[in-house]
């Protein structure tokens, strides 16, 4: 058995989860009192990594789909990356807005009001970055982005 210990939870007006326009979410990470003197250096930094769990999503409903919904983009099981499969640990790349005594204020977060955040790390270019990176066209599609790296 595996037990995990959430050091902070999501703060935000989403209460449900949306397809499209996490972008624009603004959370705040609310630390557990244990935790907060780990925050201590991190507003020097731009953006964060964020580790949350989906743990409350339930069984997978299928292994694969189509991405986000889009029929006329191919199949596929975990490339697809999205929650509503059997992911239900995640990680995102988020702007770091501000910091506060017990809370992280951050955008982009994909997550729902009351997600459990697990760990909180700073993003560090030399550390984070992959050269060369391939994706699939589909990713270029759908979230309208010509190059990624």
């Amino acid at each position: 058995m595996l037990t995990l210990t959430p050091i902070e939870t999501v703060r935000d007006e989403t209460k449900t989860p949306i397809v499209q326009g996490w972008g624009k979410v603004v959370s705040d990470l609310v630390f557990d009192e244990r935790y907060t003197e780990g925050l201590d250096g991190i507003e020097d930094y731009s953006h964060v990594l964020v580790l949350f769990w989906l743990g409350e999503a339930g069984p997978p409903k299928s292994l694969k789909g189509h991405v986000q919904g889009h029929g006329d983009l191919r199949v596929a099981g975990l490339a697809l990356g999205v929650n509503h499969l059997v992911l239900i640990l995640l990680v995102s790349v988020l702007y770091l807005l501000f910091i506060a005594i017990r809370t992280s204020c951050v955008q982009g977060l994909d997550a729902i009001d009351g997600t459990p955040v697990l760990d909180i790390k700073p993003c560090t270019p030399a550390f984070d970055r992959v050269e060369n990176a391939r994706v699939p066209e589909w990713c270029k599609r759908v979230y309208e982005v010509e190059d990624y790296f």
